[in-house]
C-alpha cells in the first residue's frame, strides 16, 4: 500500500477471476488481508461487470473456465482499461497458451496452485523489480513435457481441430486424443 499525497492510504484494487470458487475466495482473502481491494468474479460476464463498474489496477485471470475463457478475459479486461496489469493462472499450461497470454497484453503468466506471494512476485517480476526468488540456472523441460508443450501448440495454431492437429503431427487422431486426455507431464 501507498499514502497518496492527501494522506490518505492507497489500497490497491484487484479483480480476481476463477471459476473454482474455493480457490478464488482463498486467493481474494489472502489479499485483503494484505489491505488490497478485492473483487471477485467466477467467469467472464462477471469479470466485465466488475471491470466496468470499477475498473481495477489488477487482474488475476483463471485461464480455463466455463464458457469464455480466460484469454477472451485478458483481451475484454484490457479493452476496458489499457492500464490494468493482468496475470493469467492455469493448471493447464503450455508455451502456446503463454504466447497467446503475453500477446494479448497479460503481464505474467502462473501455473496452478498459486498463492497471494506467487502472485505478488509475478507482478512484481512484470514491472521490473527485484524478486527474492529468481533461479539461478535454467532447468530444460523433459522430453514429455516439451512433446505435452508442442502437441498442445498446434492443436492451438489449428483452432482446436483434432483431425488437422493429427495431420499436421503426423500421427492418428486417435492416438493424440489419448495424448491430449493426460494431464501435463511435471518439468
Amino acid at each position: 500500500m501507498s499514502i497518496t499525497s492527501a494522506g490518505t492510504e492507497h489500497r490497491p484494487s484487484l479483480l480476481l477471476v476463477d471459476d473454482d470458487a474455493t480457490l478464488r475466495e482463498r486467493l481474494a482473502r489472502a489479499f485483503r488481508e494484505r489491505g488490497w481491494d478485492v473483487t471477485t468474479a467466477g467467469d467472464y460476464d462477471e469479470a466485465l461487470a466488475a471491470a466496468r463498474r470499477d475498473s481495477p489496477e489488477y487482474a488475476v485471470v483463471d485461464l480455463r473456465m466455463p464458457g469464455r475463457n480466460g484469454l477472451e478475459v485478458v483481451r475484454d479486461l484490457l479493452t476496458v482499461d489499457a492500464s490494468t496489469r493482468v496475470i493469467v493462472l492455469t493448471g493447464y499450461g503450455s508455451i502456446a497458451t503463454t504466447v497467446d497470454a503475453i500477446r494479448l497484453g497479460a503481464v505474467n503468466y502462473l501455473p496452478k496452485p498459486a498463492d497471494v506471494d506467487d502472485v505478488l512476485a509475478a507482478f512484481a517480476r512484470a514491472s521490473g523489480e527485484p524478486s527474492v526468488a529468481t533461479p539461478e540456472s535454467f532447468e530444460a523441460p523433459s522430453l514429455a513435457r516439451a512433446e505435452w508443450e508442442h502437441i498442445n501448440r498446434v492443436l492451438a495454431d489449428c483452432a482446436g481441430n483434432i483431425s488437422e492437429a493429427a495431420r499436421k503431427l503426423g500421427i492418428h487422431r486417435r492416438s493424440l486424443q489419448r495424448k491430449l486426455q493426460k494431464y501435463p507431464p511435471s518439468r
